[in-house]
């Protein structure tokens, strides 16, 4: 038999459903039927396709696991129509355990399973705690003459050499199937992690990454490949379904792409912005929510929130909530109303006076004696949550809270108040990275965003001072040092889990800091009490740091 001189090798950079194994494999079918119309031959999947990723304990229940096995083997037999064979993700259990695998199939035959060797247990990743490694190094699949080598993911990430001694058993081009989450310039880390392994094993590498939100993470395709020569062989558009065809010559020097998609990139400020869109149109969608709903109090977190909203929705799926009280200005009245017009969404004013006059009054007997303070000042932001989640339930609106990650690292959020909700958007953003997306966002249109072109959050929501407006001429600065001191001190802190004296050897004052440390730390009960949002950073607050409630730890030394 001739050896052949060229393959065509389509991605399927996909947005799956975790759970939908039904729903999933017609995502598989439509997209492999979509490649045969382009004269694809072999279809790349991602990581776990047929379940979704990443599917947590769902693979502990042998029932999900069986009915992804079939699934993968229907697939896998509809390959005798002479189409294009797969390289498809899915769970399987076999005498040496549970496997995150792939399997690779054609001509209605199952060609080879292979077993994911490296198991990440790190940040948001828990695989140690549901699957076994492969039991031994993967071999090459003979896929049409062509010898191919599928690690999974980590396979390549680590130092397990799964590369190398694929190229070393005859491998010829390396397939790796991916579920590889978004964070700010993770395409980069990609990049780099693939030309290293290009270098180990001398052989060019396709990368394909899942493409969707799943609770908190965002999937951001960008699927690419880097040739042989390591160069960037071809690049898949990020944020945005797609099924590429590649096509692969062979030469003297081994395998090269002579033709692929080249998509351009965006930059960090649109990538964040998607991520955020992303993440909360597929948490929305698919979970059944037919609307959201949120306050919009004037001020730039609200106000990002419902644009966000808006663009990932539409302006039909989205309301906005005004819950004027006694210390709200005129200034935030009007903002929060031409917010709301410039988005076009619905727009509600529901004063809040009466009922937190009526927990007031409820309370006199008991808070006699006492000073107004706090207490009295989240009376009413627990009243807006109270009137938000009402709302919610007779509507069936999923309520959209609008922290944003400075507040939520120092505690200045109210439990049972502005964190009632389903999911956070900017639950991950730091306060100035909030104004940037915001102005980058009055800048520019996403792209397949529903919400309208042109500025769509007002100018002086910008640029006024930022206020929670729960007494008489508060600014969030009255307590907390500027925004990009305290977010500074946060990203040491929170990301970089730096000591204090080399915090402060970056010039922040040494009380400043230990202050900081103090607030984070004490309000972690808070935070495991908060809607779900999206990943942005490389450390965000829920799966990637998993800090003890109960906590006496302070860096004085």
């Amino acid at each position: 038999m001739s050896m052949p001189s060229t393959l065509r090798i389509a991605i399927a950079q996909l947005n799956p459903i975790v759970g939908d194994i039904a729903g999933n494999l017609d995502k598989a079918r439509a997209a492999r039927a979509d490649a045969a119309r382009h004269g694809a031959e072999l279809v790349l999947f991602t990581e776990l396709f047929i379940a979704g990723y990443p599917p947590e304990d769902l693979v502990l229940k042998p029932a999900f696991v069986a009915a992804c096995e079939r699934a993968a083997l229907e697939l896998a037999a509809e390959t005798a129509d002479g189409g294009p064979g797969i390289v498809l993700g899915t769970p399987l259990a076999r005498p040496s355990g549970l496997h995150n695998a792939v399997i690779v199939a054609d001509g209605g035959k199952l060609l080879a399973e292979r077993y994911k060797l490296d198991l990440p247990n790190y940040g948001e990743f828990d695989e140690k705690r549901v699957f076994q490694p492969g039991p031994s190094m993967p071999g090459p699949v003979d896929f049409r003459g062509v010898r191919i080598g599928v690690p999974v993911c980590e396979d390549i990430w680590g130092d397990l050499g799964v590369c190398e001694t694929l190229a070393e058993s005859g491998a010829e081009l390396l397939l790796v199937p991916n579920g590889s989450p978004y964070y700010r310039g993770k395409i980069d880390v990609r990049q780099q992690v693939v030309i290293k392994q290009v270098i180990e094993s001398g052989l060019p590498i396709l990368y394909a990454n899942q493409l969707g939100g799943q609770d908190e993470l965002v999937f951001d395709g960008a699927s690419f490949a880097i040739g042989a020569d390591k160069s960037l062989a071809f690049q898949m558009s990020q944020f945005e379904e797609a099924v590429s065809v590649s096509t692969w010559k062979r030469g003297p020097d081994g395998w090269g792409c002579d033709g692929g998609p080249v998509s351009q990139i965006p930059d960090a400020e649109e990538a964040d912005y998607r991520a955020c869109m992303l993440g909360l149109r597929d948490y929305v969608n698919k979970n059944g929510f037919k609307n959201v709903v949120l306050g919009l109090s004037g001020g730039i977190d609200s106000a990002i929130c419902a644009a966000l909203a808006v663009d990932a929705l539409g302006e039909d799926r989205v309301r906005a909530v005004m819950m004027p009280y006694t210390y709200t200005t005129a200034d935030s009245l009007k903002d929060a109303e031409d917010c709301a017009r410039a988005l076009g969404c619905r727009y509600d004013t529901v004063p809040i006076f009466e009922p937190v006059q009526g927990f007031s009054h409820a309370l006199t007997q008991l808070f006699e004696g006492t000073e107004d303070g706090i207490t009295e000042e989240n009376l009413q932001s627990r009243t807006r949550g109270t009137i938000l989640m009402a709302i919610s339930n007779k509507f069936g609106s999923m309520v959209i809270t609008t922290g944003n990650k400075s507040e939520m690292s120092v505690g200045y959020a109210t439990l049972y108040g502005d964190m009632n909700g389903g999911f956070n958007p900017i639950k991950d953003l730091y306060k100035m990275q909030v104004y940037a997306l915001s102005r980058w966002r009055n800048a520019h249109t996403p792209p397949g965003a529903l919400g309208p072109t042109g500025a769509v959050i007002p100018q002086n929501i910008i640029d006024k001072a930022p206020s929670a407006e729960l007494k008489p001429d508060q600014t969030d600065q009255d307590s907390l040092p500027p925004y990009p001191v305290l977010d500074d001190i946060l990203e040491c802190l929170v990301e970089n889990e730096m000591g204090v004296d080399a915090i402060v050897a970056r010039g922040h004052d040494r009380q400043t800091v230990h202050r900081i440390e103090h607030l984070l730390y004490i309000a972690e009960y808070k935070r495991r009490q908060a809607a779900p949002g999206v990943k942005i950073t490389r450390k965000n607050f829920g799966r990637d740091r998993r800090y003890p409630i109960t906590n006496r730890f302070r860096d004085r030394s």
